[in-house]
């Protein structure tokens, strides 16, 4: 049954920002924050779509509304349709054939939330499965009018639900997973840059596989080549290492948990690759042990988790990529490469870079950018919402003074 429009204009919201605080709005950013809003008429349903104006009465779009979020509305609609069903059709066709036109076609983000316009609601495609988060109540309560319009559009074997993830709890929501359609496989089939990969969807991280790093991942393979020794650090299910095993002669992939380690064998014997050795251990204790040992490595390759989720952690986070890429450079033969990453949107392009000049110089040795990559192509992010653009990815060559 397909679920219909919760809006009505009789009774629906009226939000009334703050002088001159339509800007971002205007710019194109989604997100009405409760204390920008000046006052509120009407009422309806937590959830249903209000209206949103400046404050001098001009219409800036319409949004769901969340009176348990900081983010009160989270604006989608800047015009006069009210058709919630025929927006998210329109909108996830859209954003497919974006990705469809830069040539993806078997494992991608079909849809990434504020950017595609479909603020908290995302979509990844693995092969014929699709994995859905809603991250808003709004998205949530809508969850079954989004299935119906994938399942319409895209015909797949089965739909997962991965909306275990705490930004959730600000949105008053609990964690949850869930079959939403069809049947899914525990490991989903995917080709990635030619290598065959399975992917967890139901619970490897985020919604099972790290898409956004796809370009990276094969670029490693530049920086790689000929190398004896990789070290892949934090290599989740082997996708860095994999790509740097079809060009070097060893890869080691380090991970603190066993479950990724086994994909990553699972994923190297996928293929036929002899030469990816799994190394389970806390990353930092485990380059420590490196460097008393004098071990040293062709590539290094670190791709840690985000060490800050909010503005608030951003002081400690730094001191942890500071003390993870100085640990990283110290292990890099002479002439060869670091490749670094962080994926916290709070730890900014400049604020990442200074933290590296600050590693280099630490560690004694002369370091040069040579590359810096961002996101996959599938991943765009809007000028107008420094949220959407979190990866940056430097790729550095390391040299004796």
């Amino acid at each position: 049954m397909r679920a219909q429009s919760c809006y009505n204009r009789a009774m629906s919201y009226s939000i009334y920002l703050k002088k001159n605080e339509e800007k971002r709005i205007l710019a194109g950013h989604s997100w009405v924050y409760a204390n920008e809003v000046a006052k509120i008429e009407g009422k309806d349903k937590n959830g249903s779509l209000a209206a949103v104006y400046a404050a001098d009465g001009r219409f800036l779009g319409r949004g769901y509304i969340n009176h348990l979020s900081k983010i009160l509305v989270r604006i989608f609609i800047r015009d006069d349709r009210t058709d919630e069903r025929e927006i998210f059709m329109e909108r996830l066709k859209r954003a497919n054939a974006y990705r469809e036109t830069l040539g993806y076609d078997n494992c991608y983000r079909l849809c990434f939330a504020e950017a595609d316009d479909l603020p908290a609601l995302i979509v990844d495609r693995y092969g014929d499965y699709l994995v859905v988060q809603c991250l808003s109540l709004g998205i949530d309560q809508r969850r079954e009018m989004i299935t119906d319009c994938l399942v319409e559009l895209f015909h797949p074997k089965g739909i997962y639900e991965r909306s275990d993830v705490t930004v959730r709890r600000k949105e008053g929501l609990e964690e949850r997973k869930a079959l939403l359609y069809g049947e899914v496989p525990d490991t989903c089939p995917i080709v990635e840059n030619g290598i065959k990969m399975l992917v967890d969807v139901k619970n490897g991280q985020k919604t099972g596989y790290f898409l956004d790093q796809k370009e990276n991942r094969y670029a490693v393979r530049r920086y790689a080549r000929g190398a004896e020794t990789v070290l892949d650090c934090f290599s989740n299910s082997g996708g860095f290492s994999l790509n740097a095993a079809t060009v070097a002669k060893q890869v080691i992939a380090c991970d603190i948990s066993p479950l990724a380690l086994k994909n990553v064998s699972d994923n190297a014997a996928l293929n036929g690759f002899q030469n990816i050795t799994t190394l389970q251990g806390d990353v930092f204790e485990v380059l420590s042990t490196f460097r008393k040992e004098k071990r040293t490595f062709d590539t290094v390759i670190l791709d840690p988790p985000a060490f800050c989720k909010s503005a608030d952690e951003v002081k400690d986070a730094y001191r942890g990529y500071r003390d993870i890429n100085l640990a990283g450079m110290r292990l890099v033969r002479d002439g060869r490469f670091l490749i670094t990453c962080s994926c916290s949107h709070y730890m900014t392009p400049v604020l990442f870079e200074k933290m590296l000049a600050e590693a280099a110089r630490a560690s004694g040795r002369i370091v040069r950018c040579v590359e810096i990559r961002s996101q996959a192509p599938d991943h765009p992010a809007l000028l107008s919402a420094e949220e959407t653009r979190y990866l940056k990815c430097y790729i550095l060559q390391v040299l004796s003074k």
